[in-house]
């Protein structure tokens, strides 16, 4: 396949057309980015400052809001700006940056929250060798390898879309830069490539999925012989991890778990996962979680305490 691109930048059509439309979401998605950065912080910072959040648990918590962040990062700040402009480009180095950081925060978070189900089901199951098995040498292999397959997966990705030789047109009916998006601009057959990236995509969506169908059936088998206060305290410490999942994993594997296709209902299930569900992790965790809250509150208190001194 002769590599041979013409294309130094690509035209995004935006998430919407309308002018005014587009205002309201300017307004509203700066609202939501601001909410992602503040609230993952916030998070981050009281879960590093709190004595009585070391367990586990929290510590992939943090890790989870640093990968909100970047991965919200990613595509939101670029989003909010071209609400309001006329035209709308990315360059052709700039789009293959976004697509490869889109992927490889992505990757590392669906790696991230399975190794957050592996983590419930021991501290659930097998509570008395919880703390030897899930221990800080543990903890800290479990997120790195997390960050590698992350990286791993996005070079593939990268790879396999940047060989692909893009001579016009260069107009990406999207708000950033994906891969099906591309493979649709490729002056040549995509099939193949199509294929494996879909692959790519699959295996990992698909193998994560079924590790945490099984984490949570191994755990309710387990409650079985709990009392009924044990079954909802081991319940409710899942809920928020299972509400999380559900938002990120749902919308990802409507995206890329299919043949190379693009449709209209993209862009408004890519927000989603991109956008809104990092702003509404850190509300899912603080507000079922009392440990975080009473830590949030002697942070604050010590904040004021320093400020009246």
């Amino acid at each position: 396949m002769e590599n041979k691109n013409n294309v130094t930048e690509f035209i995004l059509h935006g998430l919407t057309q309308d002018k005014t439309v587009a205002k309201v979401c300017f307004s509203l998605f700066l609202v939501f980015y601001a909410t992602i950065i503040l609230g993952n912080l916030l998070i981050i910072i009281t879960i590093k400052t709190s004595e009585q959040l070391n367990s586990p648990m929290y510590f992939f918590l943090s890790y989870l809001s640093v990968l909100d962040i970047s991965y919200s990062t990613v595509t939101a700040p670029k989003l909010i700006y071209d609400l309001l402009v006329e035209k709308k480009t990315i360059s052709f180095v700039g789009c293959i940056a976004q697509l490869f950081a889109g992927h490889f925060f992505g990757c590392t978070e669906i790696f991230l929250l399975t190794v957050m189900a592996y983590d419930r089901c021991v501290a659930i199951c097998k509570p008395l060798h919880y703390t030897s098995t899930v221990n800080a040498h543990v903890c800290g292999w479990l997120v790195a390898a997390s960050w590698v397959g992350g990286f791993v997966h996005s070079v593939v990705q990268t790879l396999m879309t940047i060989q692909l030789p893009f001579c016009g047109p260069n107009e990406i009916d999207h708000y950033f830069c994906d891969v099906h998006p591309l493979l649709k601009l490729a002056c040549t057959d995509t099939y193949i490539i199509g294929v494996s990236v879909g692959a790519n995509s699959g295996v990992i969506s698909l193998s994560c999925f079924v590790v945490l169908v099984v984490s949570y059936a191994v755990i309710l088998v387990s409650l079985r012989t709990r009392s009924s206060e044990g079954r909802l305290k081991a319940l409710y410490t899942c809920t928020s991890h299972i509400t999380v999942v559900v938002l990120f994993f749902g919308p990802c594997i409507f995206i890329y778990m299919r043949p190379s296709t693009t449709f209209s209902a993209d862009k408004m299930v890519s927000v989603f996962y991109t956008v809104v569900t990092p702003m509404l992790n850190p509300l899912i965790y603080t507000l079922r979680n009392e440990e975080v809250k009473n830590a949030m509150k002697k942070l604050w208190s010590r904040k004021v305490k320093r400020s009246e001194k």
